[in-house]
Parts: C-alpha cells; sequence; structure tokens
C-alpha cells in the first residue's frame, strides 16, 4: 500500500489536491467556485450552502421541458428590447447560493434590471425571474432552492412540475411567495413582464406553436407596448449620464 509521503512525490504535496465536488457536501461559495473550477464534465450548484451535482437528464422529464420553456421565454425576449434571456447560466447569488437556473429572464441592468454581469462575465444579483423544471414538490427546487431565490429578492419564479403535469408561477409580495392566478384556460400572466402569457395546457401537451399562439396577444398588448417603452426612457436616461 502507498503511504502519503509516497502519493505525495508521484501526485505533488497533498495539501495541493482540490477534492471533487460531491452532492451533499457542505461549502463557502469559494470553496464550491475553486471544486467547479477543477471538475470534469460536471454540472453543480452550490444552494443554502449545499452542493447538488445533477445526474443525468432525462428527456422526457426535463430535456424536453426545458427546450418547451425556451422557445417560449425566447418568442418574448426577441419582442421585448432591454430584456435579457440565459439558458443554464451560473448565477452569484449570495455567501451560500450559486445556482444555474434553467432558464431566466432579467431587465437589463441599463434599464433598472436588479441583475448584473460582473468583472468575470457571471451574473450576480437576482434575475427578476427565474424558471426551473423540477420532477415533483418534493424537488428541492420548491423548497430550499425557493427559499434562497425568494430570500434574494427573485421577484417572480416559474416551476414546472414535470410529473405533476402542472405549473407554480410565484410572484413576491411583501417578502413571501404568492402563487398567481390560473384562468379558465389554463392561462397564466406574469404581473412584472406585461404580456408574458403562458398557456399551460399547451405546454403539457408538448405544443410550443399554440403556446405561442397564446403569447402573441400578450406581445400585441398596449402595456406591452407601454413596457417596452418604459424600457427604452430608462436606457435613454442611463446613456445620458454615462455620456456627462
Amino acid at each position: 500500500m502507498a503511504s502519503a509521503a509516497d502519493n505525495s512525490a508521484k501526485n505533488g504535496p497533498l495539501s495541493d489536491t482540490i477534492p471533487p465536488l460531491a452532492s451533499g457536501d457542505r461549502l463557502t461559495r469559494p470553496e464550491f467556485e475553486r471544486r467547479y473550477a477543477a471538475a470534469r464534465n460536471v454540472r453543480a450548484e452550490l444552494v443554502e450552502g449545499v452542493v447538488y451535482v445533477q445526474a443525468a437528464i432525462r428527456h422526457q422529464q426535463h430535456g424536453q421541458p426545458h427546450a418547451l420553456l425556451s422557445g417560449w421565454l425566447s418568442s418574448y425576449f426577441m419582442a421585448t428590447q432591454g430584456t435579457d434571456v440565459g439558458d443554464a447560466s451560473t448565477l452569484r447569488l449570495d455567501a451560500d447560493n450559486e445556482p444555474q437556473p434553467d432558464i431566466l429572464l432579467r431587465i437589463d441592468s441599463a434599464c433598472g434590471g436588479a441583475s448584473s454581469i460582473d468583472a468575470e462575465g457571471y451574473l450576480t444579483g437576482p434575475p427578476e425571474l427565474v424558471v426551473e423544471i423540477a420532477a415533483s414538490t418534493a424537488s428541492y427546487d420548491l423548497h430550499d432552492k425557493l427559499n434562497a431565490y425568494r430570500r434574494n429578492g427573485v421577484q417572480e419564479y416559474l416551476v414546472w412540475r414535470v410529473l405533476d403535469d402542472a405549473f407554480d408561477w410565484f410572484v413576491l409580495r411583501e417578502g413571501r411567495y404568492e402563487r398567481l392566478p390560473v384562468t379558465e384556460a389554463g392561462v397564466i400572466q406574469s404581473e412584472l413582464f406585461p404580456g408574458l402569457w403562458l398557456d399551460t395546457a399547451a405546454l403539457l401537451r408538448g405544443d410550443l406553436a399554440a403556446a405561442i399562439e397564446t403569447l402573441n396577444p400578450g406581445l400585441d398588448s398596449a402595456e406591452h407596448a407601454a413596457f417596452c417603452q418604459r424600457l427604452a426612457e430608462l436606457r435613454t436616461k442611463e446613456n445620458s449620464k454615462d455620456d456627462r
């Protein structure tokens, strides 16, 4: 059996060895980032100081729902200048949380958004909308991660519970998440992003075209036009400050 001295001579000092990431590890964010940078072919998150290493992704339970939601949300982004969309972006949220949301929609910082891109190219601060695909209500997406997003001021949080064939769309009110109402037709409308309408029945049956048809009237609404105008005015005001 090789001794510690033998291993040290072969692989360098043991203190220089970076341990692998493992689900359940309790780490600080700097230590999580150090181990993540050294990892290979691993996707992991830090949620409330606990590491979660993602397992292989199943198509029907995650890959396809992710693609459907990305198509729907990207359609809104393309029609709404002043917003920004992201897929699996690392999010430096606080000292104990560095998740990788499945999808996010944010207001550009030049237009008054709460999140920004730091010097290393990572998102920092709370995006206005975070979207996650979860297996069921047992998922940490609806427990520890939900609390982390709530505490850090993510204004809206959308979760597709795939095994339950259900959506939960939360809005932050006075420090608490409350569910947005669902119409009889199965449509949920964002409060923060005017015109962002989700046809839950269409997405549950995998019909992205129908979901976009439901979204289009929202994009054509007066509320959406006013929102776009407000974002443009905020950007102009911010640019004028930079020119001084």
